[in-house]
């Protein structure tokens, strides 16, 4: 069959099923198969991913299966899929939303075995009923975070690192500079750790109709034998797959041949709602990866980093269209570039001038420059794990006259203007290069603290004590007024809609800065002339070092970059 006629007929079975007359459907959701935050835009990487569900796609689909008569229940097997805790929680939200109104059933073969599972198991317990298999067990034993100091090395290598930091927390420096662990290092990475357990107890026990005693049992004891994880009512069921999935097709009246991925189901057409023009939009702008000048990357070796001309662009494509009653701002950013997220904050105020509300939905990081950029929004949204704050700025250079001695390497750099050099890694800084390098550090950080004084409503030595550079996890920021409201995406969505005084069933989404291949090809007339994606970048030998600083924890895009690299998977 030429590949027309299998195309032709691929469409025609999809119209069929979205025709067709009601039959039983068991949607699957399998975590093993792979999960992304977005889908990439490289199509190299879109091929590496084939079978994975992205997380805006499920959004979309259990929302419409919660309606939807044919579908049965929801199974799910819950395995750590190497995504951070802010995505996995997404995920569990919209389990439970599903749950509501439709029966769900979390299987896995074990929670871990010698290591942690404890995101997969939150998860999990998103599901009415949580089945392991008897050979497994329910490790769920708490987080560990390393801090790592580099100057031993760097002294071996004949590296000098001089970096410049406001204020203690802000730990960048420490983890190149310190010979030992600073009191604020250690101080707020516990804080950090402890927060991010406490509210994973807590959602286990809310969850699970248990006190939180027992689940902090199984923590403290894990890995915890099947049997006893069940008299603490923490799994419902003990078996193998085969009997997990017997036992749902079972109680939901439904067959194997029933079973299908939540990712391939198609809801039936609703034209009435498809034919209203007439719907308010609530404009969607993404921010991710590293806040950089010009218009960034939508790959590399460094993943995307988000150009402030691009995010602009976008944001004035909402500004622009009249249709457009408010703006969800999905932030994703270890910060990076002072001036690049300034750029953007007055983007943000110029949304707000125009009487149309802007709410920003922090993911995983909203630190430094990614909180500058989320902090003049009407209202911030973050995950209780969600790494945000740190208020503060830092800049410096690793010194490598030594190194190149070592390599017999000859340099002698030739420099015109009294400052040519200040940031060159040939020489150390001058008693005033320290100065002029200070003065700069003190300038940022006082406008960053008054700035965000100002967006939060806060008095500003409140703020200032808040600052100094410490991250903050978003239950944390919270409670102190960082943030707004703790949740999830839809609480974003439903906070945007409020604020524009509109039915959030009513409104339309529309994703602002997915360019069409057509919209790739032919050029922009100007800047105003459309909202484009940024570029597709090949990397360089600058990307391959920027890489390879960024895996050990170096901030590399500015002065407004979180200060350490921490991931909670």
């Amino acid at each position: 069959m030429a590949v027309a006629d299998r195309l032709a007929c691929m469409v025609f079975k999809t119209l069929l099923d979205k025709l067709s007359p009601a039959r039983r459907i068991v949607l699957e959701l399998d975590l093993a198969r792979g999960v992304l935050e977005t889908f990439p835009r490289n199509p190299l990487q879109m091929l590496q991913v084939v079978g994975a569900t992205a997380v805006s796609d499920l959004r979309e689909h259990l929302k419409a299966a919660t309606g939807d008569e044919r579908v049965a229940g929801l199974i799910v097997h819950a395995v750590n899929c190497n995504q951070p805790m802010t995505v996995m929680d997404e995920i569990a939200h919209l389990i439970e939303d599903f749950g509501t109104a439709k029966p769900t059933m979390a299987w896995a073969e074990s929670f871990g075995e010698f290591g942690n599972s404890l995101a997969a198991y939150k998860l999990a317990t998103a599901c009415r009923t949580i089945w392991l298999q008897p050979t497994g067990v329910l490790g769920i034993g708490g987080l560990e975070v390393d801090i790592t100091l580099f100057r031993g090395l760097l002294e071996k290598a004949g590296i000098e690192p001089q970096f410049g930091q406001r204020h203690e927390y802000k730990t960048a420096a420490d983890q190149f500079s310190a010979a030992e662990v600073t009191e604020a290092n250690r101080e707020m990475t516990h804080r950090l750790a402890q927060s991010i357990v406490d509210d994973t107890v807590a959602v286990i026990a809310r969850r699970r109709g248990v006190a939180p005693e027992k689940v902090w049992e199984a923590v403290n004891d894990s890995p915890v034998v099947p049997e006893r994880a069940k008299e603490l009512g923490l799994v419902d069921e003990v078996g193998y797959r085969d009997e997990a999935y017997t036992w749902a097709l079972n109680e939901w009246d439904a067959r194997p041949g029933d079973l299908l991925y939540a990712s391939r189901y198609q809801p039936r057409p609703n034209f009435t709602e498809t034919l209203r023009w007439d719907r308010p939009k609530v404009a969607i702008v993404s921010l991710r990866g590293p806040i950089v000048t010009g218009r960034g990357s939508s790959v590399g070796l460094n993943g995307p980093s988000a150009g402030a001309d691009v995010v602009d662009e976008h944001l004035r494509a909402a500004l622009r269209d009249e249709r457009v009653k408010a703006v969800l701002f999905e932030v994703d950013s270890p910060g990076g570039s002072a001036v690049a997220s300034d750029f953007i904050h007055r983007s943000i105020e110029r949304l707000r001038g125009s009487g149309r509300p802007v709410v920003a939905r922090m993911g995983k990081l909203a630190a430094s420059g990614g909180y500058y950029v989320a902090m003049p929004c009407n209202e911030i949204v973050a995950y209780p794990t969600t790494l945000t704050g740190s208020i503060g700025v830092l800049a410096g250079k690793f010194v490598t006259r030594e190194l190149y001695e070592k390599l017999g390497l000859k340099r002698e750099p030739i420099r015109i203007g009294a400052v040519a050099g200040l940031l060159s890694s040939a020489t150390e800084f001058s008693p005033e290069d320290w100065e002029r390098l200070g003065a700069e550090l003190d300038r940022i950080y006082q406008q960053f603290t008054s700035l965000a004084a100002q967006d939060r409503g806060m008095d500003y030595d409140h703020l200032e004590s808040l600052a100094k550079g410490r991250v903050w996890t978003g239950a944390d920021a919270c409670e102190r007024g960082l943030v707004d409201h703790v949740g999830d995406w839809g609480l974003a969505w439903r906070r945007a809609c409020a604020l524009a005084d509109i039915d959030p069933q009513e409104a339309a989404p529309v994703r602002i800065g997915t360019a069409s291949v057509l919209d790739q090809i032919i050029p922009a007339r100007s800047s105003e002339h459309r909202a484009e994606s940024a570029r597709m970048a090949i990397p360089t030998a600058d990307d391959l070092l920027m890489r390879a600083a960024e895996l050990i924890g170096f901030p590399v895009y500015g002065a407004l970059s979180l200060p350490f690299r921490l991931e909670v998977r």
